[in-house]
């Protein structure tokens, strides 16, 4: 694989925040304290890390992550009220997320007012943040489906008034990566002097392709969450988007994959949302071959089959015995349970290998393999094989 070169964009994982409006999941202190040490310590650049003005246990969780003196920016996500705001401020932030509902859909029918009123927030919500020398992103709620021609006023007013970039919001998931690539190139040629970042959600199933297409349309910063916890179907998953863009698209964010795995399991731990062995990048099963052809040409060369090493996201390769096996790949399985067996006596074992696997509808266990190969003549009962 090629070195994939070092690019400026700024990975802002709201697992923290985002990750826990994911219904039913509540973090504990404690465990926000130890995600936001592990998202730090692989080189995570900013946290989004609650909201203040939820009230005291959510003010105190805030304060607990700031005290840590992380290398990570924190931020809050924040109502674009000064009340809001000023909450973040006690917390010792530094820097914060306003967001206002900007679609007409939103304006009229959740907060019921006119664009001229949002408007006319933001400059006061923005004024005040800046008044207190804090970074701000302004985030623009249901932006995919906004007017663009209003998004670009509200990021002129942005601009003058000294904000740091806006937040573009696919709130409810429904762009797809060309529509996404479209209007995000659109806003940064209309409005250059404003970083952009752009938050996506996965109702669709496009979450992460929809975050890469905004990178690559100019967005320089991008929201995840640890294996695409959010609301409803989720959102962009940190360790998917990092690898997509170092592997389809050349831009190595610096983060250190190799402890992928180790937050993932732990945030699938405290969030009672178990990592399935499917999933893209982190799930356990990733690097499982069985098929006959793909097992033998990964034994000859795992670039193959294999994108990437598992070793780069803390995973490990599984050859599967099961139904679809071939002769390579029993042999070699054998090999790692310390036991030689020439090609000619795979070639005994595998109408049983097949058999058995027809018959259970699932792969081979080690211990299941260790007596066929005491007993390969005799084809054992399923009661036998338990």
């Amino acid at each position: 694989m090629d070195q994939a070169r070092r690019h400026d964009i700024i990975i802002d994982d709201t697992t923290l925040r985002d990750g826990e409006q994911t219904a039913g999941v509540v973090f504990s202190t404690k465990e926000k304290i130890a995600i936001a040490r592990m998202l730090d310590a692989m080189g995570v650049q900013e946290l989004e890390c609650g909201i203040p003005a939820m009230g005291e246990e959510e003010r105190a969780a805030v304060r607990a992550l700031v005290d840590l003196g992380l290398n990570a920016r924190l931020i809050s996500w924040n109502r674009a009220l000064p009340a809001d705001i000023r909450a973040s401020i006690d917390c010792g932030l530094t820097a914060v997320d306003i967001s206002l509902s900007v679609s007409d859909m939103m304006i009229e029918h959740k907060i019921r007012k006119s664009r001229e009123w949002v408007k006319e927030q933001l400059k006061v919500a923005l004024g005040f943040a800046k008044a207190h020398g804090l970074y701000v992103s302004v985030g623009g709620e249901d932006g995919s489906r906004a007017d663009l021609a209003f998004l670009v006023e509200l990021m002129e007013i942005t601009r003058e008034m000294g904000g740091d970039r806006f937040r573009f919001c696919d709130t409810l998931g429904v762009l797809d990566p060309f529509t996404t690539f479209e209007k995000v190139r659109f806003l940064r040629a209309s409005v250059p002097e404003l970083e952009i970042e752009v938050h996506t959600h996965n109702d669709l199933g496009m979450a992460t392709a929809n975050a890469i297409a905004g990178v690559r349309a100019g967005a320089r910063f991008v929201n995840t969450t640890v294996n695409g916890l959010g609301e409803r179907a989720g959102n962009a998953a940190l360790e998917e988007v990092v690898m997509g863009l170092k592997l389809a698209c050349g831009i190595d964010t610096g983060i250190d994959t190799h402890r992928f795995l180790e937050v993932s399991r732990f945030v699938g731990r405290a969030s009672h949302r178990p990592v399935p062995p499917w999933k893209p990048v982190v799930g356990e099963r990733v690097f499982a071959h069985e098929s006959g052809l793909h097992t033998d040409g990964v034994i000859k060369n795992p670039r193959n089959y294999e994108g990437y090493a598992p070793e780069e996201v803390g995973l490990t390769r599984h050859l599967v015995v099961g139904k679809h096996s071939g002769t390579s790949g029993l042999v070699e399985r054998y090999r790692e349970l310390g036991i030689a067996i020439s090609r000619k006596e795979a070639v005994c074992l595998m109408e049983q290998v097949r058999a058995i696997a027809q018959r259970m509808k699932r792969p081979l266990s080690d211990r299941e393999l260790r007596k066929l190969h005491r007993s390969p003549r005799t084809l054992p009962r399923q009661a036998d094989m338990l």
